[in-house]
């Protein structure tokens, strides 16, 4: 599985972005410094690990792109980069993911990452009627995961996914909000080993769909 992931490199590099990956199973992992310590300090011991593994990924990603990282603390759920650098991270089944930009990049960040494929009927949780015939082309894993992209890259804070609206463009999906349809982004989805897909995003898309 990290191999599939890592044999990505190149297709992100492309689109002017770092990779990085770390799998919660890495021995001798340890925080980088006291703030990821003290956030590690009272999780479970494999949320613990995960999270460290988020850390390392989120690292390796922006060394992938020329930018050195210390420690990541964190400001409720989300990761506080330092200034210059910005990361999006994801987690599944154990293997953490991380997206970052070079320090002159504008790109918006978002990346998903999903091991466990979903039922059909999880589609109701995460699209609405009109996009449903999407079903005929993408997987419902394809579209949840496209869309955690998007929600992270747009930072939606109220709502769900639902609240999100997919459409097909090639051979990517334009997620963009319902309330505003001018906010949305590209997000390209690839399958990762025999079930599992990753999916990050590739731009800001200011033509309506």
């Amino acid at each position: 599985m990290r191999d599939d992931l890592a044999a990505l490199r190149p297709l992100l590099l492309a689109s002017g972005l770092g990779l990085g990956v770390a799998a919660a199973s890495e021995p001798g992992a340890e925080p980088a410094g006291p703030a990821e310590a003290a956030a590690a300090a009272s999780m479970p011991e494999q949320r613990r690990r995960e999270f460290l593994a988020g850390r390392r990924a989120a690292r390796r990603a922006l060394w992938a792109v020329g930018l050195d990282c210390g420690e990541i603390p964190r400001s409720g759920r989300l990761p506080v980069f330092a200034p210059g650098r910005a990361a999006s991270i994801s987690h599944s089944a154990g293997i953490a993911v991380a997206v970052a930009r070079g320090a002159d990049g504008e790109l918006p960040l978002g990346c998903d990452l999903e091991l466990r494929p979903l039922p059909r009927a999880a589609a109701r949780l995460v699209l609405r009627a009109d996009e449903e015939p999407l079903l005929a082309v993408w997987s419902v894993t394809a579209l949840f995961s496209a869309k955690e992209s998007a929600w992270k890259a747009l930072a939606v804070t109220d709502g769900g996914l639902r609240d999100l609206r997919a459409s097909s463009c090639g051979d990517e999906l334009r997620v963009g909000l319902r309330v505003d349809p001018a906010r949305a982004v590209g997000v390209r989805v690839v399958h990762v080993g025999a079930a599992g897909v990753f999916s990050y995003v590739t731009g800001q898309d200011t033509v309506p769909g």
